[in-house]
């Protein structure tokens, strides 16, 4: 007996199911956009990665930010999102603390890491 596709057993969608940009739209785009040039309640993150921290003009940083003293690569990027007061105590990401799945940290990355 033949089985059509929707009467076999489907894999539930859960994190694997969610590419980069919808990861990052889950956690991250109430406050930031892609666009360069476009800064919301937070900066933008068009070519985020090899950025020197708090430098972006025309977005008014935290002093914290703006004195954190280091360029944004994929390894600072994981830990900053899974704990910004961690990476930069004082940083005015307030209300987000942080995003637990490493998974969903990593496909933000790559997504992020796209806009070299």
């Amino acid at each position: 007996m033949l089985l059509s596709p929707s009467a076999m057993p489907q894999a539930p969608q859960g994190a694997e199911g969610v590419s980069g940009q919808q990861a990052f739209n889950n956690a991250c785009r109430t406050c930031h956009i892609m666009r360069e040039g476009d800064n919301r309640l937070g900066p933008n993150l068009h070519k985020i990665v090899g950025r020197k921290a708090g430098s972006l003009p025309d977005y008014a940083f935290s002093s914290a930010m703006k004195e954190a003293g280091f360029v944004w690569d994929e390894e600072k990027l994981d830990r900053f999102i899974a704990n910004p007061d961690e990476v930069v105590p004082g940083n005015n990401m307030k209300p987000y603390g942080g995003l637990s799945s490493s998974e969903d940290r990593k496909k933000i990355i790559a997504f992020l890491a796209q806009s070299r």
